[in-house]
């Protein structure tokens, strides 16, 4: 399998997608759009994944590579591609398949708990996971859900936090990927977001959490081998 990522920032790499497809033998290209960005055929990858940014969606005088990722994306979705978007690039998906982008009623900064929805549940890809997780979040906008899609999980501060499309594409609001060391990154140049609110916990409290991170990864690595599965199958 060839997987190829569109990060948009220096600081959001692929974390622990990274360790799951190199212990896979899965091949790995990246475009950097802060560098001269070359976007890929998508021919020339079996999986797409979007990562997140500090960027908006709709941000597209300010970043006018968005026209040409959108675009990709879209490609990517209409060859069958598998494509997964996180945070950033789960906005995207929801842009590109026609549903609206929006910013969340509250800012979701930190450790906080999600659930799976009853259409997840009846899933296989999700049968596995308990009815509520508690996972990593850093996002301040978020999706309605586009048409034909399963709505998978929900947040207390958010209501659209993930959604499956034909089975081919997922996008993820929160983030499954999430290191230690990514942590820390997004703490060292998006720390000023950190202001108090309802859904945003402080810096400390955050690198607090560590007791999370083993299940998380372990979680990731059931969702994207299941996933992998039924795509090859």
């Amino acid at each position: 399998m060839r997987l190829h990522s569109f990060q948009h920032v220096p600081f959001e790499g692929l974390g622990n997608i990274e360790k799951w497809a190199q212990g896979k033998g899965v091949s790995i290209t990246t475009t950097s759009f802060w560098n001269n960005p070359v976007l890929p055929n998508a021919d020339d990858f079996d999986f797409l994944v979007v990562m997140g940014g500090p960027m908006n969606i709709y941000e597209e005088k300010k970043h006018p590579w968005l026209r040409q990722e959108k675009k990709a994306i879209e490609q990517a979705i209409i060859k069958g591609k598998m494509v997964m978007g996180v945070c950033l690039g789960a906005q995207l998906i929801a842009d590109v398949l026609g549903a609206k982008v929006t910013q969340n009623p509250e800012k979701e900064i930190g450790w906080f708990p999600m659930r799976w929805t009853p259409e997840a549940r009846k899933l296989s890809l999700f049968e596995f996971f308990p009815e509520t997780m508690t996972v990593f979040h850093w996002h301040g906008d978020t999706f309605n859900l586009p048409e034909g899609a399963v709505p998978l999980a929900e947040s207390e501060g958010c209501k659209n936090q993930a959604f499956l499309y034909h089975n081919h594409v997922l996008a993820l609001q929160f983030h499954m990927e999430t290191t230690s060391e990514s942590a820390s990154l997004l703490l060292a140049h998006c720390k000023d977001e950190l202001k108090p609110g309802k859904y945003i916990q402080a810096e400390e409290a955050i690198r607090s959490e560590i007791r999370h991170y083993p299940l998380l990864e372990k979680r990731l690595y059931q969702l994207l081998d299941h996933w992998m599965k039924k795509e090859r199958d």
